[in-house]
């Protein structure tokens, strides 16, 4: 398919008009997103659909969705475009210290207790890590417990399937008011200031940048790694999928969890009714027995 500029797609963006997207092609959109990235999208998120495509849409000089659907279903098409449509899709909400009483239990509990049981430095994976603020809190806490702790030596992946995110993720640039629940003492260690008065930013210091490990990483695809994790943290990503398919993804994170390590999920998210070797010992954070 040759993609052209189209006078009739660029007016209508001007005029702030969104073009409707038929059932039909809602329908394949639906069920292919479901079947590559595991992501839900029922009749009443199409609305939302039609509007993020807009971008893309003005990217290939498209005027229609069906336009655009005959190319993602094209064969040079879908390799090209998949990994676009996936940033258009996914939704990347989170926090520096977002659910705090996790990270609590993680420095009074959880890695006082690996680190008894084990001598070799601790795994660690944020899966679904989004903009990055997950695992540098990660890192500021594990920081923190190693100034008391000096033999502790850990490792930290950080994975999520947009790659548009990962490069905000690595570039670990946050407006200011982002690292208000930042403790003041982390703040002075681990951020800095950007050195243009006009601009409210920070950056996270290159230590701690370089602690992280970003990979792109599609969770309905087999994990491309053998290592198995002491700690996941997987907290707000599966409810976006099926039941069925958060039961597949939750056996798969079982399996890569060392014996004894932890999980923590999401506060709206359950493993309630799920056949799994793991244990409750708070409010969504389990070890694996």
């Amino acid at each position: 398919m040759v993609l052209k500029n189209n006078k009739k797609g660029t007016d209508s963006n001007l005029v702030g008009l969104t073009p409707k997207m038929s059932d039909a092609d809602f329908a394949k959109f639906s069920k292919l997103i479901k079947e590559e990235f595991g992501i839900k999208m029922p009749p009443s998120k199409k609305t939302m659909l039609e509007a993020r495509l807009q971008k893309r849409l003005r990217a290939l000089g498209l005027s229609e969705h069906s336009q655009y659907c005959d190319f993602l279903f094209s064969p040079g098409g879908f390799e090209r475009e998949l990994t676009q449509l996936i940033d258009v899709v996914t939704t990347n909400t989170t926090d520096f210290f977002r659910e705090p009483k996790h990270f609590e239990l993680l420095l009074r509990t959880v890695l006082p207790d690996l680190c008894q049981r084990n001598k070799r430095p601790l795994k660690l994976w944020s899966a679904g890590c989004s903009s990055g603020e997950e695992p540098y809190t990660l890192c500021m806490v594990l920081e923190e417990f190693t100034e008391n702790n000096r033999n502790f030596k850990y490792s930290l992946m950080a994975t999520d399937i947009s790659t548009d995110i990962l490069r905000k993720a690595m570039n670990a640039v946050y407006p200011m008011s982002k690292v208000d629940v930042v403790p003041m003492v982390m703040k002075r260690k681990y951020l800095l200031k950007s050195k243009d008065k006009n601009k409210p930013l920070v950056r996270v210091v290159p230590e701690l940048r370089k602690k992280v490990d970003f990979r792109r990483l599609n969770f309905m695809e087999p994990f491309p790694f053998k290592d198995q994790k002491d700690i996941i943290f997987c907290r707000n990503v599966v409810i976006y999928f099926d039941r069925a398919t958060q039961y597949k993804l939750f056996q798969k994170f079982c399996s890569t969890l060392s014996k004894g390590g932890y999980l923590f999920i999401g506060h709206s998210e359950s493993i309630s009714g799920m056949e799994l070797p793991v244990r409750q010992i708070a409010p969504t954070v389990y070890q694996k027995v």
